[in-house]
């Protein structure tokens, strides 16, 4: 079992940064592949950020694209999802995400329902 804890939301004016964290428990982390989703209210839960088991690949919503930045530290088993030039329109709780056995893989999985492992999600706020 692995268990996900965010941590790093908040409230924070339009064009504001916040740094997301994400800790894994387990002595396999490295070989997972990890992603930030987030739901806004009324909407479906939509991919935002992926990185594979080694930070050398990584893929991005195109809303997020040229803001938002991945990356990962396998010796501390954490995830961060740094965002810069927050919108309004980013508000939403985001998730952390794994998925096992994912050592080799070349490109990042979108789909929610390919994920083993969920975070209980941290809420961002982004006042205009």
């Amino acid at each position: 079992q692995v268990q996900l804890v965010e941590s790093g939301g908040g409230l924070v004016q339009a064009g504001g940064s916040l740094r997301l964290s994400c800790s894994a428990s387990g002595r396999t982390f490295s070989t997972y592949l990890m992603a930030w989703f987030r739901r806004a209210p009324g909407k479906e839960r939509e991919f935002v950020a992926g990185v594979n088991w080694n930070g050398d690949i990584t893929s991005y919503a195109d809303s997020a694209k040229g803001r938002f930045t991945i990356s990962r530290d396998n010796a501390k088993n954490t995830v961060y999802l740094q965002m810069n030039t927050l919108k309004p329109e980013d508000t939403a709780v985001y998730y952390c995400a794994a998925r096992i056995g994912s050592v080799g893989l070349v490109r990042i999985i979108t789909s929610w329902n390919q994920y083993n492992y969920w975070g209980q999600g941290t809420q961002v706020t982004v006042s205009s």
